[in-house]
C-alpha cells in the first residue's frame, strides 16, 4: 500500500470524477518550469528515475481503497478508483541535460484520470531534484576544476532529500559523499574527515591528529581549526611528517579567513616538504563563496559543500508546473494572466543557434537534436539508464554552455524559441476557444 496514495486528494478526487464519467480519452499532460529563478543561467534536468519507479506498476489496490474509506472518501468514489493503474507513455528529457524555462521535462500521456493522478509525485521529484542538481552545478562551474563533495546530509530536510542531493550533485561532477548509504546505493566513493569533537575528546590537539593520522593512514585529512587554525596546521604538518603520510594526508579548514588561512597552510605543507599534501575547505559554503577564493587564486584542492547546496539556499524552489495540453485528439490551453500554456504534446530541439520548442509531430529541424525521448511505454519502461550516462551528458551540454549562461553572479539564460508549427497552433486554439466560449454564452 502506499504509491497510489502519494498524492494531494485532489488529485484522486478529480480522478474518480472522470471515471465515474467514462472520460477515459487520452491526455497528455507536460510537467515545466515557467521561469528560471534571477540567480540561474540554466538548470540541470534531474529526478527522472525515481518517477519512472513509481509509475512501473503504479496500480490502486484493495488496501489503498480501505485507507480512503477510512479517509472519508465516499462510496461513489472508491468504486469509482478500483482497478485504476497507470498505462501510459512517458516523453521526457533525460537526467543531466542542461534545460530552460519553458521547456517540457516530462510528458505523460495515458487515460485522464491515470495522467491526473500522478501530477503531485511528479513535480515533488523533478522540481527538488532539479533544484539541487542546478544548484550542485553552479558549485561545479566555480571550483574550476577543484574537488567536490557533498557535505549536506545532516542539513537536509530529511532523509530522502539527502539520498537525492548525493545523487544529483553526482551527476554534476561531485567527486564524492559524506552520506554513506547513497554511496552505497548509488555507487559513489564516500568521502569523511574528522569532527571538532574528535580532537575535543583527546587530552590534546597532537594526540588527537596522531591518533586518526594512525587509525586512518589512507585518509588522514585533519581538522585544524578546533583551537588556533595556525597552531592546528603546524601540530597537523608535524604529524603527516613524523608518520611519513604526505600523498595520503591533507588538512581541512572549515572556518575564518579561508583564503590567507590556505595561504599559510600551503607555505608551511610546502616547507616540510609536503607538497602532496592536500588542503580541504569546508563550513558554509556554496558558488558565491567558491568563486571568490577561486578568483583569489587560494591554495585550495577541493571543498566541501553542505547546507546552502542541499537546501539550494538562495533559490530553493522552481516554478514547476504540470499542465493538460491535449485530451482526446483536441490540443487545450489556459489563458490565465502570468500563466498561460501552450497547446499539444511537445519535442524540444536543440541545435548550435539555441532551443526551439516545437510540436511532437514536428520533423526535427535540420542539425538539431530532440531532447525529449520515450521513457516509459504502457506503463512500463522503455529505456535503461545509469548514473554515468547522466554524468556524461551534463559532461556534454556543460561544455556547450555559453559564458553568459554560466555566469555565477548575474547570469542570463539562452533565448529558447517556439517552432511556427507551435505558434499557428496556439494561435487556432486561442481562437477556437474565444469562439466556443462566447457561443455558450449566447
Amino acid at each position: 500500500m502506499g504509491r497510489a496514495l502519494l498524492t494531494d486528494l485532489y488529485e484522486l478526487r478529480m480522478a474518480a470524477s472522470f471515471r465515474r464519467r467514462g472520460m477515459d480519452g487520452q491526455a497528455t499532460f507536460s510537467l515545466f518550469v515557467r521561469a528560471l529563478p534571477p540567480e540561474r543561467g540554466f538548470l540541470v534536468a534531474c529526478g527522472l528515475e525515481s518517477c519512472l519507479d513509481y509509475l512501473d506498476g503504479l496500480a490502486v489496490e484493495d488496501e489503498d481503497l480501505d485507507a480512503l474509506t477510512g479517509l472519508g472518501l465516499d462510496d461513489i468514489a472508491i468504486e469509482a478508483l478500483a482497478g485504476l493503474r497507470f498505462t501510459g507513455d512517458v516523453w521526457a528529457v533525460p537526467e543531466g541535460r542542461v534545460v530552460y524555462a519553458g521547456e517540457p521535462l516530462v510528458e505523460v500521456t495515458a487515460p485522464i484520470a491515470e495522467a491526473q493522478l500522478v501530477e503531485t509525485y511528479l513535480l515533488n521529484q523533478i522540481t527538488f531534484a532539479t533544484t539541487v542538481a542546478s544548484k550542485a552545478a553552479r558549485a561545479r562551474v566555480a571550483a574550476r576544476g577543484a574537488g567536490l563533495v557533498d557535505f549536506a546530509f545532516r542539513r537536509t530536510q530529511g532523509s530522502e532529500a539527502a539520498m537525492t542531493v548525493a545523487r544529483a550533485s553526482a551527476i554534476v561532477g561531485f567527486a564524492a559523499t559524506s552520506n554513506v548509504e547513497a554511496a552505497r546505493r548509488f555507487g559513489l566513493r564516500a568521502a569523511g574527515t574528522m569532527a571538532h569533537s574528535y580532537v575535543e575528546a583527546f587530552a590534546s590537539e597532537d594526540e588527537a591528529f596522531r591518533a586518526f593520522a594512525e587509525d586512518n593512514p589512507g585518509n588522514a585529512v585533519l581538522l585544524v581549526d578546533t583551537y588556533d587554525t595556525r597552531a592546528g596546521v603546524q601540530k597537523a604538518v608535524a604529524v603527516i611528517s613524523r608518520l611519513g603520510l604526505g600523498a595520503t594526508a591533507g588538512i581541512r579548514l572549515d572556518s575564518g579567513d579561508l583564503d590567507a588561512l590556505a595561504r599559510d597552510a600551503r607555505r608551511m605543507l610546502d616547507d616540510a616538504g609536503l607538497t602532496e599534501t592536500q588542503i580541504f575547505a569546508s563550513g558554509g559554503l556554496d558558488e558565491y563563496a567558491i568563486e571568490s577564493l577561486v578568483a583569489a587564486s587560494a591554495p585550495i584542492d577541493a571543498y566541501g559543500i553542505g547546507t546552502k547546496m542541499g537546501v539550494s539556499q538562495d533559490a530553493p524552489s522552481l516554478e514547476s508546473v504540470y499542465k493538460l495540453v491535449e485530451y482526446d485528439g483536441r490540443p487545450v490551453i489556459k489563458l490565465s494572466p502570468g500563466k498561460s500554456t501552450m497547446p499539444g504534446p511537445k519535442q524540444v530541439f536543440r541545435a548550435l543557434e539555441g532551443d526551439v520548442i516545437g510540436l511532437r509531430t514536428e520533423a526535427p529541424p535540420s542539425d538539431s537534436e530532440p531532447l525529449l525521448t520515450c521513457v516509459m511505454r504502457d506503463g512500463h519502461r522503455a529505456h535503461d539508464a545509469s548514473l554515468a550516462d547522466a554524468q556524461q551528458r551534463f559532461e556534454s551540454d556543460l561544455a556547450l554552455l555559453p559564458a553568459h549562461a554560466l555566469r555565477i553572479r548575474n547570469p542570463s539564460p539562452p533565448a529558447v524559441m517556439f517552432s511556427a508549427d507551435a505558434e499557428a497552433l496556439n494561435t487556432q486554439v486561442h481562437r477556437d476557444l474565444i469562439t466556443r466560449e462566447q457561443a455558450s454564452e449566447v
